[in-house]
């Protein structure tokens, strides 16, 4: 059986972005994470170390938003990578990452990126 965990509103605020002041000032990001896994087993026993622990998403996403990068796009590569390599469990992948506010000289409340992807596209 397939299932759905979500771990979404993730709140951070890192240093992402092309111009210098992005890497001097920083931004308010939000990070959402769908994964497919079969947690039947963790439904059926109540036990934890069955399914995938949210804690872990969390760190892994905390990890990969405090490294700056020009391009949201290469964070939520770098996250994608990360989850299939330490939760084995994992079947599917998306993730979202939101920049709150972009400097694009603009009215524009946010830009988001969403990375679809499966275990084998990183595990091969």
């Amino acid at each position: 059986m397939k299932q759905q965990i979500e771990v979404n509103g993730i709140q951070l605020y890192a240093y992402h972005g092309c111009l210098d002041e992005e890497g001097r000032i920083g931004g308010h990001y939000i990070v959402d994470v769908s994964l497919t896994t079969d947690f039947t087993s963790a439904a059926l026993t109540d036990d934890l170390t069955q399914t995938v622990d949210y804690v872990d998403v969390n760190r892994i996403v905390s990890e990969e938003m405090a490294i700056r990068s020009k391009l949201i796009e290469n964070v939520g590569h770098r996250i994608s990578r990360r989850i299939f390599q330490e939760l084995k469990a994992i079947e599917k992948l998306k993730v979202k990452i939101t920049k709150i506010c972009p400097p694009i000289n603009g009215d524009v409340e946010n830009v988001a990126i969403i990375i679809k992807s499966k275990a084998s596209d990183f595990l091969s």
